[in-house]
């Protein structure tokens, strides 16, 4: 039998590791965050199988920004055996071009995740991120400075 209070300490910590491996561009700690076959919709920005596509494009779309800044909070989990149901609010600041602080996206929404206990540990293997607002200081809209070429 797991201990609530070190599952709940788990989950909190993939959360956050989703955010650091991005804004750290530190890949191989992002991967750590999936299950292999993860599902994941993040709305007019793709929908992606597994977890090794799903890094892929989250390299291939911050590599060439400045830096990101990534914060997660509200983190209300909620475990039945070894599935948790996860949900946490997020506020992204990207500089899509580095050293070019007024060309900026800032969004706000929220992420809904299931999560599953797993030989290492708990991950996610379904997400669906809800954008709530998108604003941007940049002459190019949003969606299209964020979409994998």
């Amino acid at each position: 039998m797991s201990n609530f209070q070190e599952d709940h300490a788990q989950i909190s910590d993939v959360v956050i590791r989703y955010a650091t491996g991005i804004d750290q561009r530190d890949w191989e700690l992002l991967r750590t965050c999936w299950t292999p076959d993860v599902q994941a919709d993040y709305g007019s920005f793709g929908q992606f199988t597994g977890a090794d596509a799903l890094t892929e494009v989250m390299a291939r779309t911050h590599e060439n920004m400045g830096p990101t800044f990534h914060r997660i909070s509200n983190i209300a989990i909620r475990i039945d055996g070894d599935r948790a149901t996860v949900r946490s609010y997020v506020h992204g600041v990207l500089l899509v071009t580095p050293d070019d602080p007024a060309n900026w996206v800032d969004v706000i929404g929220s992420y809904e995740d299931i999560f599953i206990r797993t030989t290492e540990g708990w991950r996610i293997s379904r997400r669906v991120a809800r954008t709530a607002r998108t604003l941007t200081a940049s002459t190019t809209p949003p969606a299209a400075q964020l979409v994998p070429e």
